[in-house]
């Protein structure tokens, strides 16, 4: 499906132009004569981009603008003002009220195309993570808004000429911390050390910024990192370029400080947001696969790993081991000394499990007071032999409750190896046998199921 674009201009044969244009690059396009019937529809059909005029009657571009940008439903639709009006305080103000870019008519075709679909690869980011987000039901139908409160960032400016960086780093916001590479190595290496933002001068014979910008752009860690461009005022293939690298805004020489500022703090706020998104997303994603209360992972989580544990085993590949572990007599513990005591016991005897694992065992709550032990890679032998090490660290020291007391805890132990051709079903359930034969023989003991299937 072709990217949707709003042309929104009170003149109709502007708007025939331009959406003329689009649609010859196969843009899906509708249009808007005024603010209010933007902003209508914008939320109706949420378009990926807007191209939005400025002198409209009602209320003009400015105002239309200052009022997507505000609506949580709109706010991160792109926004490039179209106008015949060039001063530098016209394009200040359009910037400030949330526009992505500002373009002078009559509008040079190929450098309009080249900052739509820069514009466009940005949000369709952008929206995988907002459709990701919503999904996990962490924001909200709608979405979160874009803040606009940016307590600090570092940037490192990139350029040969000490001077023109001195003037980047001078027209930088307050709250920005800087510093100036002149060497491309050097550069990269730093931007990958924590920069927030980088601005990289193209500006000289001398030095091959593009090509710092599309190492960026190619390393992993700096892939997504706002990049303002400086360009000569007419280089427009360099600023067409530099765009089709994944170049995210740039600026022309001399740099004004005012729309500078106002551009930077712009790649800020939308790198912020995009950045609460991943978290929030991350954070969703653990929490799906985590234990609330002891922070092991889940049954879901070791299900789906112990699986692949056994399919790779039936194909060749490594044994692998499983403990299923039970706390002895827990329903005495909660009954005698009441929840908040079963509580700490399952998180203290959750760290001890933890702590004495090998890199490549997992650990999880099977449910209630059971829990089991993954351990690809590892024979009976290996695996009893571990199970033997935690019932020890258990026994042999209690656990600590909060009134400072303590409470002696044992633990019982299955452990099955997996058979050839073994299931993952059969493997947990040869497991069960054991743990029960544990505990029928007095409990606080390792019992071994024996290795031919049941």
């Amino acid at each position: 499906m072709s990217a949707r674009i709003l042309v929104v201009d009170d003149q109709p044969a502007n708007v025939r132009v331009l959406a003329a244009r689009l649609e010859a690059e196969y843009f899906d396009v509708s249009c808007a004569y005024g603010g209010e019937e933007a902003i209508s529809l914008a939320r109706t059909e949420q378009p990926d981009l807007i191209l939005l005029d400025v002198m409209m009657p009602g209320i003009d571009g400015y105002e239309t603008c200052r009022r997507l940008k505000a609506d949580t439903f709109t706010q991160h639709i792109p926004v490039i003002m179209v106008t015949a009006l060039d001063q530098r305080e016209e394009r200040l103000r359009g910037l400030e009220a949330g526009a992505d870019d500002f373009l002078t008519k009559p509008v040079d075709t190929i450098t309009l195309f080249a900052r739509v679909r820069s514009l466009l690869r940005l949000k369709g980011v952008l929206d995988e993570l907002r459709t990701r987000d919503q999904t996990s039901h962490i924001s909200g139908a709608t979405g979160e808004a874009l803040s606009q409160d940016i307590l600090a960032a570092h940037a490192v400016v990139v350029s040969p000429d000490a001077r023109i960086g001195d003037r980047v780093i001078a027209a930088l916001p307050s709250f920005v911390t800087s510093e100036l590479e002149t060497d491309p190595a050097s550069a990269i290496k730093c931007i990958e050390d924590g920069a927030d933002i980088a601005v990289v001068d193209l500006t000289s014979d001398t030095f091959d910024g593009l090509r710092v910008c599309a190492r960026l752009r190619a390393i992993p860690k700096t892939r997504n990192l706002p990049l303002i461009a400086v360009i000569n005022p007419d280089d427009v293939p360099c600023a067409v370029k530099a765009l089709e690298l994944g170049v995210n805004d740039f600026v022309h020489r001399p740099i004004d400080r005012d729309e500078f500022s106002v551009r930077v703090k712009t790649q800020l706020r939308r790198q912020q947001y995009a950045d609460q998104l991943r978290h929030a997303i991350d954070e969703r994603l653990e929490l799906a696969v985590t234990d609330p209360l002891t922070g092991l992972h889940n049954r879901r989580f070791i299900n789906a790993r112990l699986n692949h544990a056994v399919d790779s085993a039936n194909s060749g590949g490594a044994p692998v081991s499983v403990l299923l572990v039970d706390i002895d007599h827990f329903k005495r513990i909660n009954d005698t000394l009441g929840h908040e005591a079963g509580d700490a016991v399952l998180r203290q005897f959750a760290g001890r499990l933890a702590g004495g694992l090998r890199a490549l065992d997992i650990a999880a709550r099977w449910g209630g007071e059971e829990f089991v032990v993954a351990m690809p890679g590892a024979g009976l032998a290996e695996a009893r032999s571990a199970a033997e090490r935690l019932r020890k660290s258990v026994s042999d020291t209690g656990f600590d409750l909060e009134d400072g007391s303590s409470v002696p805890v044992t633990i019982s132990i299955g452990v099955a190896q997996l058979n050839a051709g073994e299931t993952c079903q059969s493997l947990l359930r040869r497991a069960d046998t054991a743990l029960y034969e544990a505990k029928t023989e007095g409990r606080n003991r390792v019992e071994a199921a024996a290795s031919a299937a049941a």
